[in-house]
């Protein structure tokens, strides 16, 4: 059994439906990009995973059971999340803001700086020259870095990555993007990664949902989608965002 299945997940906001009979189950150990024009239900999608959003009809499970809503705590310490901006806490250092979960469940302090200098190797910054530096003292790929030692901290079985890349520069986002594919190598997991860029969901991920207005209108690892698209819908997206 997949870690991942929503089995038919609608979510409507009153009048407006953001997700329609919604059913997937998510390929273990490898990354699926979720990608769609926007409005078609991307984040909603990904919320559903770690209980940010709770279904109107249908059930996720996650780890072979139904998301317990009364024990999401429990839930999210075994889901590393990251977002556009990296969210990182502006009075903390560094070495503060990826470590703090790790402190709140009381890992020993060799564990704790054992695994976040393996972090901060493992995305090419170094902890004797940014543990103790501040967010506003980085850069904004620098910041993405942390953001993703700080989600990987507690070596989370599940990932989220909502729009991560999103803000940075040209340059910059080519370079975080090698430093997500060692990662993904040095630790494989169950990645889900949306983005509104097609070329960085192909480079990034083994596996593509594509949505059209809530609902899932193909599912399967990225060569076939892009070489036998379902039908016109799909078949357009591609093309405008392959030939741009």
């Amino acid at each position: 059994m997949s870690q991942i299945i929503l089995r038919g997940v609608t979510k409507s906001y009153g009048k407006e439906t953001a997700l329609r009979d919604v059913n997937v189950e998510f390929a273990d150990g490898v990354t699926t990009a979720v990608v769609g024009p926007s409005g078609s239900g991307k984040s909603t999608l990904l919320q559903m995973i770690n209980g940010l959003v709770r279904p109107s009809q249908g059930s996720v499970y996650v780890f072979d059971r139904p998301i317990d809503y009364g024990q999401l705590p429990e839930l999210r310490r075994q889901i590393g999340y990251a977002v556009q901006g990296t969210g990182l806490f502006p009075h903390m250092t560094v070495e503060r803001n990826i470590t703090l979960l790790a402190r709140l469940l009381g890992w020993g302090t060799d564990r704790i700086f054992g695994r976040a200098r393996e972090l901060m190797n493992l995305v090419g910054i170094s902890w004797d020259d940014f543990a103790v530096r501040y967010p506003h003292e980085l850069s904004g790929g620098q910041q993405q870095r942390v953001g993703l030692c700080r989600a990987m901290m507690l070596n989370p079985p599940i990932f989220l990555l909502d729009e991560p890349f999103g803000a940075l520069d040209p340059v910059t986002r080519q370079e975080i993007h090698q430093e997500f594919l060692r990662l993904q190598a040095s630790e494989p997991r169950t990645m889900v990664l949306v983005t509104h860029d097609l070329r960085e969901a192909i480079k990034l991920a083994q596996r593509l949902i594509v949505l059209e207005r809530g609902r899932v209108v193909q599912h399967g690892p990225c060569k076939e989608i892009v070489n036998a698209p379902s039908d016109d819908f799909v078949r357009t997206f591609f093309r405008s965002q392959l030939e741009a």
